[in-house]
């Protein structure tokens, strides 16, 4: 084969040398870093970034697929966010006096508007003068509609 193709590739084989040798060069910093990411993808994660990152250098992208399908769905910091989030909705839920939704103050049941901030929080209703929901058609008091 070589004396097949030696006479036409003859001029161009610094070309190809130097091709190949970038192609081995994109190959080795596209593998590193790979690993790197990979390691700091399970280190934010919580999943044994060195277990990982050595999957990753031996198995290159096959092992880095395998992570992508088996590394936690969130990382360390959202979860904690998302269960602070929780724990905040259910102590304002488990409040007995309702707060204002737009400057979160407290607010009594039947308030027609925020002390605080002026906000519209009930209307009120028109025969028997009653606190209502805003989205309320029917006084369920006194059975006029709104």
């Amino acid at each position: 084969m070589n004396d097949l193709l030696g006479p036409i590739l003859k001029p161009y084989m610094p070309a190809i040398l130097l091709s190949q040798r970038l192609c081995t060069l994109f190959f080795i910093v596209f593998s590193v870093a790979l690993v790197f990411w990979t390691w700091r993808d399970a280190q934010r994660r919580g999943a044994m970034p060195w277990f990982w990152a050595i999957v990753v250098a031996l198995f290159n992208v096959a092992g880095w697929s395998i992570y992508m399908v088996v590394r936690p769905p969130e990382s360390r910091e959202d979860a904690r966010e998302r269960e602070l989030e929780i724990r905040a909705r259910e102590a304002e839920l488990s409040r007995d006096n309702p707060v204002c939704p737009a400057c979160f103050k407290p607010v009594d049941k039947d308030f027609l508007i925020c002390p605080s901030c002026m906000k519209k929080l009930k209307k009120e209703c028109t025969n028997c003068g009653k606190a209502l929901k805003l989205d309320w058609a029917v006084c369920p008091y006194c059975k006029t509609k709104q």
